[in-house]
């Protein structure tokens, strides 16, 4: 005989009734995952923040870590999304926002989403318009926070570098055995390379017209 169920439990009922996807900072974010691992989705949000805002979340929004992202009223994640986009109001410490003295305003500031691509752009923009060291290295596509760029970083047709005598000492060992040139290999014959000038010598001598003996003198 089969066991009757058990009532489901609030938060069982809350999980069920879970939206799927929910729209948040410009962000898809699957709606079955909780406050801290939903928010880390967000693009200019990282592990330490996610975690310190859900604890905000819990403690000024009433809602608890582990609830669904998905089972949250339109109104919470109003308030929810204000807390992402000011988390200095909030209570969160200025080291961790990654829009320190902004250059315009002097605010602490920290720019999520489309928000920060979009002031990332203009900032490097702003640097190449300047003619600042910084513009340059991002005009030209290379390292800019002091990297090395000899092993690492390198850009174009030739990643690495290739010395003369490695050049020679493949083309060496590609050569065949008997070829005048390769290693070790000897002429065709048995001489040496220094048997070949006093070769073409004695054979101009031969060839070369004997002169005239001449009388001798006194007969």
């Amino acid at each position: 005989m089969a066991e009757p169920q058990k009532p489901a439990s609030p938060q069982q009922k809350k999980e069920a009734e879970a939206v799927n996807i929910i729209r948040m900072s410009g962000r898809d974010i699957n709606g079955s995952l909780d406050i801290a691992n939903a928010i880390r989705q967000i693009k200019g949000i990282g592990t330490n923040l996610a975690t310190a805002l859900a604890s905000v979340i819990e403690a000024k929004l009433s809602i608890e870590k582990h609830t669904a992202i998905g089972s949250i009223s339109e109104d919470k994640l109003a308030q929810v999304e204000s807390v992402i986009k000011d988390p200095a109001k909030y209570g969160i410490p200025h080291y961790m926002l990654n829009r320190r003295k902004d250059p315009e305003t002097g605010a602490d500031l920290h720019l999520v989403g489309t928000d920060l691509t979009v002031k990332t752009r203009q900032d490097i923009d702003s640097d190449i318009k300047i003619g600042a060291w910084r513009g340059y290295r991002h005009q030209f596509g290379q390292k800019v926070r002091g990297q090395r760029t000899r092993s690492v970083g390198r850009t174009g047709e030739i990643v690495g570098v290739t010395k003369k005598k490695i050049l020679e000492t493949q083309k060496e060992a590609k050569a065949p055995a008997g070829a005048p040139g390769a290693q070790g290999g000897k002429p065709a014959g048995g001489a040496g390379p220094a048997a070949a000038p006093a070769g073409a010598a004695a054979a101009a001598k031969a060839s070369a017209p004997k002169a005239a003996a001449k009388p001798e003198e006194g007969k």
